[in-house]
Parts: structure tokens; sequence; C-alpha cells
């Protein structure tokens, strides 16, 4: 009786959820599939493209069709509600009362297998930047997410040999140098890179549509990093509707690819980075099947990967317009667990 007992215990030790449970963050246990006792940890605190909504839906897709253990993670103001309207820059003569940017939890990085960013111009206390530099320097996997390659707005505090280490153009291979074409105003069709059809992240990946438009991540004239592996290009369309016609004036640019990045003990950390992502976005079924694609791929686990599985919605998703004009789009402080 006592075995049977002390067995009980140890199995429901072994199933139970590697983040305690909190107002401030939200976590989704994993059912069965390929990612069982594996857990991802997804970033939401961007004021532009409804990261609060998204990053929720992707993990209880995570969760109840792949069993990922999965914790959301919001940036919080001072009351610890989810906002999205708290400023980026202080305001002109009031620097002093600018507020910085919080994120609860971020000690629970040291139990996530992925982190998923999905960051934008953060300003951080010191020893919430130095958690996350901690999992970039780890060796451990992350996926960044549409803002995230600007997702913070001074350098964090990561140098490798004395020399300043760049998030965005060297860590991810792509920083945001602008809107290529009209921003809030033309979408982005997805063009998978025909060299790279075959690749595990694109099974199943065949119709990428986003009503978000194309960044720039590199000076024209020049290509991606040597490093980085282009899988979809972007071609900006005339306008915010699937089968609006394309742009031709300008030039598709890459909007999703993987690399590695080397940490400061010379390990080899597997990245992807789709400039793509919005809330609306998302609501594309092969752009959601194309970043968990990706997350099984940095995790290693691409021989798992099935060109069927299911990316379905679990529950209701109604992801408010992307935007800064807050009041309109009904964006407003909220508390944590209305985003469950």
């Amino acid at each position: 009786m006592h075995r049977l007992l002390l067995a009980l215990i140890i199995g429901s030790q072994a199933l139970a959820h590697p983040v305690p449970d909190s107002t401030q963050w939200l976590t989704y246990a994993g059912g069965e599939g390929p990612g069982k006792g594996r857990h991802i940890v997804l970033i939401a605190a961007d004021q532009e493209y409804r990261s609060e909504q998204s990053m929720p839906m992707m993990a209880k897709i995570l969760s109840t069709h792949h069993g990922f253990d999965c914790t959301v993670l919001f940036g919080v103001n001072e009351k610890g509600e989810v906002d999205p309207t708290m400023p980026v820059y202080p305001e002109k003569g009031k620097e002093s009362e600018f507020k910085s940017h919080h994120i609860p939890g971020l000690e629970h990085l040291a139990s996530a297998d992925l982190v998923i960013f999905f960051t934008r111009l953060l300003t951080l206390p010191k020893s919430e930047n130095e958690m996350i530099v901690k999992y970039i320097d780890s060796g451990k996997p992350f996926i960044a997410l549409r803002t995230a390659n600007h997702g913070f707005r001074g350098p964090l505090p990561y140098k490798i040999n004395g020399k300043q280490v760049n998030w965005g153009t060297e860590v991810l291979g792509g920083a945001f140098m602008g809107h290529h074409g009209r921003w809030h105003a033309d979408s982005t069709r997805g063009i998978l890179v025909e060299e790279q059809k075959n690749h595990p992240i694109l099974a199943g990946v065949t119709d990428i549509w986003g009503n978000s438009d194309v960044y720039r991540t590199y000076k024209e004239g020049t290509s991606l990093p040597g490093d980085c592996t282009a899988l979809v290009w972007g071609q900006p369309l005339m306008g915010r509707q699937h089968d609006d016609p394309a742009n031709t004036k300008l030039e598709p640019l890459p909007v999703a690819w993987f690399k590695t990045w080397k940490t400061s003990a010379g390990e080899s950390a597997r990245v992807f980075h789709s400039t793509m992502g919005s809330g609306t976005d998302l609501e594309c079924a092969d752009l959601r099947r194309l970043i968990i694609n990706a997350a099984y791929w940095c995790m290693e686990l691409e021989s798992t990967i099935q060109a069927t599985s299911r990316v379905d919605i679990v529950g209701t998703y109604k992801p408010l317009e992307s935007g800064f004009n807050y009041t309109e789009l009904g964006v407003m402080p909220t508390a944590v667990s209305a985003y469950r």
C-alpha cells in the first residue's frame, strides 16, 4: 500500500507543471503528444501587435495538441495588470517620471526548454535583463516574433570576449530597419524558399498570409547574414486582403529564417525568427504551423514533426487590431486572468 502511494506521488510530481500557479502569469499543462515533458515559456510584452492575446492562444495549441507544458509571461504595470499602453520612451521634459517595464516570472526561464520572445522596446530592471541574458547565453533555443527584433530599448547586458552583443543584428540575424511598404496598409504573402521546401519547419506549410506589412531587416543592396537560412520570403501586397495583388514595385524580403547562436561558452543554440506574427497574422493556420514546427526544430524534435498535426485554435480567438490608438481599438490595462 505504501509503495503504491509513493508511486502515485512520484508519478504526479513527474507530471506536474514546472511553474507554480500565480495571478501574475498563465500556465497550461501539456496533454499527450511529442512535447510531453518539455517546457515552453512565451513572453508577451509588446504595445502594438496584441501579443497579450496571441501568446496565450499559441500556448493552448502547444499544450493541448502537442503536449508541451507552457507558461505565458506578460509585461505589466505597477498594479500588476497586463498593460500594452505603457510608453516606451519618456515624454520630453518628464524623463524622471518614466516608468520602466516589468515582466513577472522571468526566473522561470531557468526551467524552459524553449523561449518564444514577443517583446518591443522594453526598458526592464537590470535583474530582469540579466535573467533574459542568462537564458540567451545558455545554449538553449529560442524563437523571436515580429517586434522582438527590436525587443529592448537599450543594449542588453551581454558581452562576449569584452564585445557588446547586439540582440537584433547578431543574435537574431536582423533588426527592424523600417517598414518595407505602407505601415498598416499593406499585407504580406509568404513565398516558400524553393531550396528549403523539404525543411522540417516547412512541413505542411503551403499558404502563409498576414495583414501586417513586411519589415526590412538589412540595408538595401545587401542580404541576410551568412549564418541565416531564409525559409519564407514576404511579398508586399497592395492591400490588406488575402487575394490582393502584389506590389510589384517592392521586392520580396525574408520574413522567416533560422540560424544558430554561439554562446560565450561556445555552445550552439538553435534560433528561429519570423518578422510576421501580429495577432491577426496568427489567424492564419499555416503561419501558426510554421511557428509550431519551428518550436519542434529548435528543441531538436524535428523527427516528430507531422505535416498534418493539429494547429487549430483551442476555444475562441478574436484578436484586436494592431495599432497604438488604444481607446479606439479597445486596448486597456487588464488583469492577467482575463487572457486565459
